[in-house]
C-alpha cells in the first residue's frame, strides 16, 4: 500500500503538465489540417477537449488541496482513470475525424501527431504499468484501425509501422513501470530498516525504554519547553534495591526478569506524557512535565508502592522487590536537566542510606541540610 501510494504521487507529479500537452497538440494539428482536413470538426473537438482538460486541472487542484493522509490510491486511483480515458479518448476519436479520408498529407500528419502524444505518455504515466498502454490504446488505435482497414498500400504501411511502434511502447512501458516500482519499493525498505535502526539505537533492548541517550535527549527538549513556558518540571531518579544481592544470589537472568517485571509496573504507573528511561544498570529516570514538587512526591510514591507489590518467580523463590526515588524540583536556581538530575540521585542516595524502599525529596533534604547547619 505505500508503495500504491508512492507511485499516485509520482503519476501526479509526472503528469502535471500532460494535459497542456494534449491541449497544444490539438491545437498545433488543427491549424496544420485548416486546408487539409475536415475543418468542421475542429471546433467541437477543441472545446470537448478543452472540458476534458478543465476536469483534469480541477482534479489536480483538488489532489493538491487534500490532506496527505487523503491522498490515498482508494481516494484517486478511480477518478484519474476516468479523466485520463476521456481526454485521451476524445484526443483519439477527434484525430480521426479530423483526418482527410483522400488525403495522404492529412492522414501523416495526423498519425505524426498521434505517435508524439503516444511517445509523451509513457514518460507521463509511467508510475502505474497500464496507464500508458491504456493511453496510447486510445489515441492511436482510431486512425490506426482506420488506416489498416484502407485498400491503398501506403495507408496499411503507416497502420503497420504504427502498430511496430506500440509493441515497443508495450516492452519499454512494462520495463519502465517495473523499474519504477523496484525502486519505490527499495525505498520504502530502506525507510523502514533506517527508522528500525534509529529506534534500537535509542532503546534499551531489554525494557523498552530509552537508553541513556535518548533519555537526555528528550530531557532536555522537556527543560527547554517547560523553561520558556513557565510549566513546572521534576524529576524522580528510581534504583532496585538490593539489585547486585538478586543477581548474585539468583544469577543474571534472574536479574533480568526482575528489571522487566519493574518496568512494566513502571509503564503502568506512570501518565502516558511522562519521559522515562533506563539510566543504567538498575537505575531508571522519570521527567514529569507539569507536575510541582507536592504531586511529583505523590507520583513517587504510588510508584514505590505498585513496585513494592510485585512478586518475582526465581527459582522456586518468591522475590520481593523495592525501589529507593528521589524527587527534585526544577527551581529557579536550576540551570539544566544534569543539575535537576544530581538532585534529584542526592535525594535517592539518601533514601538509600535511610534504609531503602522510601521516596525522599530534594526539598526535605535542603530542610534537613539547612537545620543541621
Amino acid at each position: 500500500m505505500q508503495v500504491r501510494t508512492d507511485q499516485l504521487q509520482l503519476l501526479f507529479h509526472q503528469s502535471s503538465l500532460a494535459t497542456f500537452g494534449s491541449v497544444g497538440g490539438a491545437l498545433a494539428l488543427s491549424w496544420l489540417q485548416l486546408d487539409l482536413g475536415n475543418h468542421s470538426v475542429i471546433a467541437p473537438w477543441l472545446i470537448t477537449l478543452c472540458l476534458a482538460g478543465t476536469i483534469r486541472m480541477v482534479m489536480f487542484w483538488a489532489y493538491s488541496r487534500s490532506a496527505p493522509d487523503h491522498r490515498t490510491p482508494a481516494r484517486w486511483e478511480g477518478v484519474y482513470w476516468l479523466t485520463l480515458v476521456f481526454m485521451a479518448g476524445t484526443w483519439g476519436i477527434g484525430a480521426l475525424l479530423l483526418m482527410s479520408s483522400d488525403n495522404l498529407l492529412s492522414q501523416v500528419i495526423t498519425l505524426f501527431f498521434a505517435v508524439g502524444m503516444a511517445g509523451s505518455a509513457i514518460s507521463a504515466y509511467s508510475a502505474y504499468r497500464y496507464m500508458p498502454l491504456v493511453a496510447v490504446g486510445l489515441v492511436l488505435l482510431p486512425t490506426t484501425l482506420w488506416l489498416l482497414t484502407e485498400s491503398g498500400n501506403e495507408q496499411r504501411l503507416l497502420a503497420l509501422t504504427t502498430l511496430t511502434f506500440s509493441a515497443f511502447v508495450v516492452r519499454a512501458t512494462r520495463e519502465l513501470s517495473g523499474a519504477l516500482q523496484s525502486l519505490l519499493r527499495l525505498r520504502r525498505e530502506l525507510e523502514i530498516e533506517h527508522r528500525i535502526a534509529s529506534t534500537a539505537a535509542r532503546t534499551d533492548e531489554l525494557t523498552g525504554l530509552n537508553n541513556l541517550r535518548a533519555f537526555k535527549e528528550q530531557a532536555d527538549t522537556l527543560f527547554t519547553y517547560t523553561r520558556r513556558y513557565g510549566v513546572p518540571l521534576c524529576a524522580l531518579l528510581l534504583d532496585i534495591d538490593h539489585f547486585k544481592q538478586i543477581n548474585d544470589t539468583h544469577g543474571h537472568a534472574a536479574g533480568d526478569k526482575v528489571l522487566q517485571a519493574v518496568v512494566r509496573r513502571i509503564k503502568t504507573t506512570l501518565r502516558e506524557a511522562d519521559l522515562c528511561g533506563r539510566l543504567g544498570g538498575e537505575e531508571f529516570g522519570v521527567l514529569l512535565a507539569g507536575t510541582d514538587m507536592y504531586e511529583a512526591v505523590q507520583i513517587a510514591e504510588k510508584l514505590r508502592l505498585a513496585v513494592q507489590a510485585i512478586e518475582v518467580p526465581l527459582n522456586d523463590t518468591m522475590v520481593h522487590v523495592t525501589i529507593s526515588v528521589g524527587v527534585a524540583e526544577a527551581g529557579s536556581a536550576c540551570s539544566d536537566t544534569s543539575t535537576l538530575l544530581a538532585q534529584a540521585d542526592a535525594a535517592m542516595y539518601h533514601a538509600k542510606s535511610n534504609g531503602r524502599n522510601q521516596v525522599y525529596s530534594s526539598a526535605a533534604l535542603e530542610t534537613q541540610t539547612m537545620a543541621c547547619h
